[in-house]
């Protein structure tokens, strides 16, 4: 029989709060936008099943992965409503491609406590097997797969069952509590011992950011690909471009870096001339897949970029000129991100730019 869903110490609802809907234990699945068979699974479970959850999913993908963590590095809240206001928003990081041992073994000592927090989000992916593990701050359990039935039966094994109406934490109104704002008693028994700096969010996950390497990333652009297009993707590069300095490098990583680009672009490009076209060179190989993929592909990969593309197009000035693009690029589209520069140029640019002569006539 299904039983009331007990929550992490860092989640507290309500005492008003609308109880005539009971929060229970269950599981829904959907099919990603744009993906005919991509899924995203929401789950809620007791706070004593997410550790075991987390390793068994981990279990995936043995060989390598990559760690998220979800938390407010600049700022030490101790507590905040849930509701309409608005409200900080938290950082993400993400690690290098590395062993899913070696990452399970280095966080470790800390996952009660990015369990309990109710500031830190954490996860595991794999882009090239096509999954995702999400644990978010409101105590949300988010997976993506390719595989609906394996997923579906990871539950069950769980004893998590399907629902059709599933109540999440975030459906009551309900308060996020650091592990700092807690009484002593109110404390998990596995870090009932740790001191403050311990319980600090801002410290614990800093330390993880320090031994995993990890490097921030915007949350603008969101996308999936599946197992299948990612590997038609690879051997599209591979055969139009074997040699290239980026064809060793994961797609999905290369269209987080143009969006990364854009972004740092849009603020100030700190970086010199050479480090600025090394940018452009991702859009280009982007464009290349484009170009030289399946139409609906193509089309996919054209609107996962459709943002970035529209706001380095509103950034640029100059639009008469252009940069000279590198000749072994191939492209049969006028390529939009050589024409002009960017408005918000560093000093390293600007100096370079200058010495090629960009501000002439």
């Amino acid at each position: 029989m299904a039983k009331t869903l007990e929550l992490p110490v860092g989640i507290r609802r309500w005492q008003n709060s609308d109880n005539r809907a009971q929060q229970l234990e269950g599981f829904e699945y959907s099919l990603l936008d744009d993906c005919d068979d991509a899924y995203r699974f929401t789950a809620i479970a007791e706070v004593g099943k997410i550790e075991s959850i987390f390793k068994s999913f981990s279990r995936f993908i043995p060989d390598e992965s990559f760690f998220i963590l979800e938390y407010y590095p600049e700022e030490s809240l101790l507590s905040r409503p849930s509701g309409k206001n608005k409200r900080p928003i938290p950082s993400v990081f993400y690690s290098p491609y590395f062993s899913t041992d070696y990452i399970l073994r280095n966080i470790a000592p800390y996952l009660d406590r990015m369990i309990h927090d109710g500031f830190v989000g954490f996860g595991i992916a794999n882009n090239r097997k096509g999954l995702e593990f999400f644990y978010s701050e409101e105590k949300i359990l988010t997976l993506f797969t390719d595989n609906y039935l394996r997923l579906s039966n990871f539950f069950h094994q769980h004893e998590i069952p399907y629902c059709n109406n599933l109540v999440l934490p975030a459906d009551f109104g309900h308060d996020h509590l650091s592990l700092l704002a807690l009484p002593h008693k109110q404390l998990p028994e596995s870090v009932i011992t740790f001191g403050s700096k311990e319980l600090d969010a801002t410290i614990f996950c800093r330390e993880m950011v320090e031994q995993l390497d990890m490097y921030q990333v915007e949350e603008g652009l969101s996308f999936f690909l599946t197992r299948k297009e990612q590997g038609e993707i690879e051997g599209l590069i591979k055969s139009k471009l074997p040699n290239h300095e980026l064809s060793e490098i994961e797609f999905g990583g290369l269209l987080l870096d143009w969006s990364d680009f854009v972004t740092e672009c849009e603020h100030t490009f700190d970086g010199d001339l050479w480090e600025y076209k090394q940018g452009l060179i991702i859009r280009d190989t982007i464009q290349l897949v484009i170009e030289v993929a399946p139409e609906l592909l193509a089309d996919k990969i054209i609107s996962i970029v459709s943002e970035p593309d529209n706001t380095f197009k509103k950034i640029l000035i100059d639009r008469r000129k252009r940069l000279d693009p590198p000749n072994e690029m191939k492209l049969s589209q006028n390529r939009f991100w050589y024409h002009g520069m960017v408005r918000n140029q560093g000093s390293d640019l600007r100096r370079d730019l200058i010495r090629h002569g960009w501000f002439k006539g």
